[in-house]
This record gives C-alpha cells, sequence and structure tokens, in this order.
C-alpha cells in the first residue's frame, strides 16, 4: 500500500449532494476529493425536481450549467404536479405558493444531470476520481481514513479533515460504522423504467407536470410518470408486495419485469388511456425496501447526506431536494470546523435538517393512508389552503412560516377533514 494520501475534505459519491457539496466547498478554497465507484453517466431515478432544488443549485454554482444544457439533453420545464384516480383530476401550479421562491424547475433524466453537477464541481476544482470503491472507514484518529480499491485494483489510504458520505443508497458510512436504523415504513417495492409515451400532442396531458395517478382497486399503490421534454417519460409504480403478488409476481431475480409493468398498467383505465400508444423499449428494473434511516446524521469528524442518512420514499419527489439541502446545510458548519471553532452538528445540522423531512414524512404518511388523497382530490380547497400545500409540494418543507409546517401530520388531518366536509372551519390550519 503506498504512502498514506491527504485532502482537506472527503466525499463519497458523486451524486448531487456529493457534486454540490465539493462546488460549496471548492467556493471557500478547500481541496476536495471525491471516491465515485461508478462512471458518469449512469442510470439513476428520481427525475422530477422541486423548484426549492433551485435555490441550492444556484447557490452552488451549478444552475447555470443545468440550465445551459437544457434543449441538449431534453430537459422538461416542470410548473407544477396533476394528480388522476379514475375519473377525479386535480392539479397544484407551484408558482401559485405560499412560500417565497422559483415556482418552476425540470423533470431531467438524471444520468444527464448527475453527470452535469459532477463535471461542473471538476471545473471548480474537486479531483474525482470516477472508478474507485471505499473498502474501509477509520473514523477513529482526528481526521477519517479511507481505504480505497481503483479499477487496477491497487488498494490506497486517504485521510481527509474532515469525512462527507454521499453514497446514496450506497449507505457507505452507515454499513461500515454500523449507523443503519430500520425504517418505520412499510416495505414498499418500486418498479420502473423509461418509455417512448407516445404523448407529445395529447391536450388531456400537461408535460409541464409530473402525473401522479392511484391505482382505481388499491389506493396504497400509485404510478409516476414524469415527461420529458423530447416525448419520452420516466414511468414507475410503487407498492407493498402483497399488491405485485396479485399481479404473480414472487419477488424474484429473473421475473419478467416488462410483463409485469404492462400488466398492471393495463389494470388503470384511465392511465391506460393516457399512455395508449406507449412503447416498452429499455429495461425494466425494480428496487424494494428503499426507505431508510440511521442512528445519527452528523458526528465530530464525518456527516451524512441525502439519501446516504435517511430516504422516505420517491411519491413527493423529495429526494433531490433534501439532498441539495443537507449540503446547503453541512458545508458552512464544515468550513466553521476547519476554521477551528466549535459545531454542534447535533443542534446546527441534524435538527434542522430533520425538520423539512418530517414535514415530508408526514405527506408521505398521509398519503398512504388516504388524508393526504382527499385533501388532492377535493373541491373544497380555500386559495390559501392551495398555496400551502402547494408550497409543500414544490419542496418548501424548512419555510416555519407556512401554517402546514408546524405539527404538519395534525394539521394535514385536520385538513382532510375540513376537505371531506365544506362545513367544517379551517380554524387550525389559521393557527399559530
Amino acid at each position: 500500500m503506498s504512502t498514506m494520501q491527504h485532502t482537506d475534505v472527503l466525499i463519497i459519491g458523486a451524486g448531487p449532494s456529493g457534486s454540490s457539496a465539493a462546488a460549496l466547498l471548492r467556493q471557500k478554497g478547500y481541496q476536495v476529493t471525491i471516491i465515485e465507484k461508478q462512471h458518469f453517466p449512469r442510470f439513476s431515478i428520481g427525475e422530477s425536481l422541486l423548484p426549492q432544488s433551485m435555490v441550492f443549485l444556484e447557490e452552488a454554482g451549478l444552475l447555470d450549467t443545468v440550465r445551459e444544457h437544457v434543449e441538449q439533453f431534453a430537459f422538461q420545464f416542470k410548473n407544477g404536479a396533476a394528480f388522476l384516480k379514475g375519473a377525479q383530476r386535480s392539479f397544484y401550479d407551484f408558482r401559485e405558493k405560499f412560500s417565497d421562491g422559483p415556482g418552476t424547475t425540470w423533470q431531467v433524466r438524471r444520468a444527464n444531470f448527475d453527470h452535469l453537477l459532477a463535471q461542473q464541481a471538476e471545473k471548480y476544482g474537486a479531483d474525482i476520481r470516477f472508478g474507485h470503491e471505499v473498502i474501509d472507514v477509520d473514523v477513529a484518529p482526528e481526521h477519517p481514513i479511507l481505504t480505497v480499491k481503483d479499477e487496477q485494483q491497487q488498494v490506497y489510504q486517504i485521510q481527509g479533515k474532515f469525512l462527507l458520505d454521499a453514497s446514496g443508497f450506497g449507505r457507505i458510512l452507515p454499513k461500515f460504522l454500523n449507523l443503519e436504523s430500520p425504517s418505520d415504513f412499510p416495505v414498499r417495492r418500486a418498479v420502473f423504467t423509461h418509455i417512448e409515451d407516445g404523448i407529445l400532442n395529447d391536450p388531456e396531458f400537461d408535460r409541464e407536470k409530473i402525473l401522479i395517478t392511484v391505482h382505481a382497486k388499491d389506493p396504497r399503490a400509485w404510478y409516476w410518470l414524469i415527461p420529458f421534454a423530447d416525448g419520452r417519460s420516466s414511468f414507475g409504480v410503487v407498492a407493498e408486495q402483497d399488491f405485485f403478488e396479485r399481479y404473480g409476481f414472487k419477488g424474484s431475480a429473473d421475473e419478467d419485469l416488462e410483463t409485469l409493468l404492462k400488466r398492471i398498467l393495463a389494470d388503470e383505465e384511465s392511465l391506460s388511456h393516457v399512455l395508449r400508444k406507449v412503447k416498452f423499449d429499455m429495461p425494466v428494473r425494480t428496487l424494494v425496501g428503499y426507505s431508510a434511516d440511521v442512528k445519527h446524521l452528523a458526528q465530530r469528524n464525518y456527516a451524512l447526506l441525502g439519501n446516504a442518512g435517511e430516504f422516505l420514499d420517491p411519491v413527493f419527489s423529495s429526494g433531490v431536494t433534501i439532498a441539495l439541502k443537507s449540503s446547503s446545510l453541512a458545508i458552512p458548519l464544515v468550513d466553521q470546523l476547519l476554521q477551528g471553532q466549535p459545531v454542534n452538528w447535533t443542534e446546527q445540522y441534524e435538527k434542522p435538517l430533520r425538520a423539512g423531512i418530517q414535514v415530508f414524512r408526514a405527506y408521505v404518511e398521509s398519503w398512504y393512508s388516504g388524508e393526504f388523497q382527499d385533501v388532492v382530490f377535493s373541491k373544497n380547497q380555500e386559495d390559501k389552503i392551495r398555496r400551502m400545500v402547494s408550497s409543500l409540494l414544490a419542496g418548501y418543507a424548512w419555510d416555519s412560516s407556512n401554517p402546514i409546517h408546524k405539527n404538519a401530520k395534525k394539521r394535514l388531518s385536520t385538513l382532510a377533514e375540513y376537505c371531506r366536509d365544506p362545513q367544517l372551519q379551517q380554524t387550525e390550519m389559521n393557527g399559530a
């Protein structure tokens, strides 16, 4: 093994949280090394960004490079979310929201989007080592050490003054440091692919919004349809395992996922009509048991970013927003620490980050319980209430001035009752 290498900040993973963290650190003049197991571009889901993400991308100096490549990569302008359940339709326009900030964003192929962010981080001076794999982690010393294997099977060690885990579903530090904590969400499976959707000129479909469809026979199951600007879309279905078993799926690796997804689509009349000209021309993939949590998000010399720390559910597309928010919160604290000032990672990082995550969690739980579905499809929402909901769907989960932010779970339940019965007053919604 060669002599120990050194850097200021080590980052595991070059996805959105890793690249944005690197860009922010380079703004402050720190040497940054990213260890990334894969080569970019690489396929990933999570293609529907939220407007709140634009704030964090701009802060990291990454927004312009995305904007400059919108046409090249067919990133689709996005201004809201649409919902479908049988004959019921609903939508939220994110430009009509309670919170200040951008109301539009894009729907992106993550392979291109993530690669753009990583390339820009490299232009800013970050050292990204693609094809390098972390095989051991030592956080016992004051300055953590990674043991890394490159593509030639050569092993080396590198030490940083601080370590950030941005490994996403790889969850490197949770696995090596035994930080895994079971999620209290039911185990759900996603089955997904990219399709030629055949709906470029269909007046019944708004390409500027993600479409979320509730399965008419099982409201716990839902489909996403995320259109790109070139007639293609990301398409998938999410449900618990028993749902898939009803379609004959047992969960083995050799089962025909394309046939499964087609069968599930055919069982939803309204969505089948939208996708009546669909062509399946890419491999169908599956991901199961993706919800995850950890015992803590940071300690004296390391912190977890984005999905490496906690992933909720894809239903409201919160993953990239949480990832970018975590970098935005963490990097000023890393700077503070490297300047020799004390940092309370629980109070200054974990609690503020989890405050917004808990709001997203309330929405996810309320969606699957059916309460938020009642809100979405209700005709009894006042404009003020719609704007509050629109803000949270747009990713502004850290806006504590939004009345729904405080005690979000309780207030969503109250809102659902109000939407079911127009005679009820939304006293709690307008309270403190």
